[in-house]
């Protein structure tokens, strides 16, 4: 079924980022996965190509195109490539609409060029070793001293966490917390009293740092909270959208294409004297895999024209994230399986995607999280 979501200044955008990955990660993807990071180089390269800020107003040194088909088009072109490790969607689709919409004029000034450039890494610190999903468990703190916080508390999980140069922490505000106690910190390297933990050793998108933060009596400016004092919760929730939709974009295009790379093999791939492809079982394996994602892949598209326009809400979205996530996760598990032992192989793309994949029915929402909005939208 032929895609309407793209025009031909699209099309031009994808052949720019896939000469970036060509020339700027490829070459050197596999040993960034085993530094366990990628190089600040990358970031750079990624700055001066113009996939940075892509809608970040053009006076601060971004693209100034706020259409999100672009970033679209650069999380497909990651997927294909299986290169998560550079997490330019987290910057720009998760942490970016924080930045443009929540900074003051001073704010923006001061973080956004830097933000365009690659030389301002950034994060978001929400989960903590005791609060996941559950943003009212938060226990990390901000005292107010006058003409500063002081901030105390730790963060597990966090996605950039060692190279990030910006860090917009959620943290208490009053000693209640809650949907209106809670308020957006943006702490800075080099803050007396920021720690890094050590980078986590997961099981997949290994050159994608991951760490722990702690905050010892972290003294941050007054100038540094970011949008409505107690309107953190709203502020987190109004970004959830986009920031689920990103993930969802990214699982429908690696089941896309991890049932490209299997239906190909099952083609060449012989066993009891012909190829896979002419077993019954290995022909309806694909035909189910190739519905479910045509299907998807149809509802996907229909969610990113809606989120342009600026349609989009948060039912939609969790639906959106909830089911493309699991698509990815049973359509690698199957692609694996008809990979034979092959797929076992961790230098086969199709191992490595079923690694860096899992993360997906997790972060940005459980998939029973999602479940949970959709039913309460539907049955109070």
């Amino acid at each position: 079924m032929e895609r309407r979501l793209y025009d031909t200044d699209h099309d031009a955008f994808r052949e720019t980022v896939r000469t970036f990955l060509t020339k700027e990660v490829l070459p050197h993807y596999d040993q960034w996965e085993k530094d366990g990071i990628v190089s600040r180089d990358a970031w750079l390269a990624a700055g001066r190509q113009g996939l940075l800020g892509l809608a970040v107003p053009e006076e601060y040194g971004g693209g100034g195109n706020p259409d999100f088909r672009y970033s679209a088009v650069l999380a497909e072109e990651f997927t294909r490539a299986g290169t998560p490790g550079l997490a330019l969607g987290l910057h720009n689709d998760i942490i970016g609409p924080y930045l443009t919409i929540l900074a003051t004029e001073e704010q923006k000034q001061r973080w956004l060029p830097g933000f365009c450039t690659g030389e301002t890494i950034t994060a978001i610190a929400m989960t903590e070793p005791g609060a996941g999903s559950d943003l009212q468990a938060i226990r990390t703190t901000a005292e107010d001293h006058g003409d500063h916080w002081i901030l105390n508390g730790s963060k597990a999980f966090i996605s950039n966490g060692i190279l990030a140069d910006l860090v917009i922490v959620v943290a208490k505000t009053t000693p209640e917390g809650g949907a209106h106690g809670l308020s957006l910190l943006v702490v800075e390297r080099g803050m007396p009293g920021f720690e890094r933990g050590r980078n986590l050793d997961k099981i997949g998108q290994k050159s994608q740092d991951t760490a722990e933060l702690f905050f010892n009596d972290v003294h941050v400016p007054k100038e540094n909270l970011l949008g409505e004092l107690g309107g953190a919760f709203i502020h987190l929730m109004t970004n959830l959208a986009q920031e689920r939709l990103a993930i969802a974009m990214a699982a429908i295009t690696a089941a896309e294409h991890l049932l490209d790379l299997t239906t190909r093999y099952v083609k060449e791939r012989e066993a009891f004297g012909r190829p896979l492809a002419k077993h019954q079982h290995i022909r309806f394996e694909i035909a189910e895999m190739a519905t479910e994602c045509a299907v998807t892949r149809t509802f996907l598209d229909r969610c990113i024209e809606d989120h342009a326009d600026g349609q989009l809400d948060a039912v939609h979205a969790s639906m959106a994230k909830w089911w493309a996530t699991e698509l990815q996760k049973r359509v690698t598990d199957r692609c694996l399986q008809l990979h034979g032992g092959y797929g076992y192989m961790t230098e086969h793309p199709i191992a490595r995607a079923y690694t860096d994949g899992r993360i997906q029915t997790i972060y940005g929402g459980t998939t029973e999280i999602m479940k949970e909005i959709i039913g309460r939208s539907l049955l109070g």
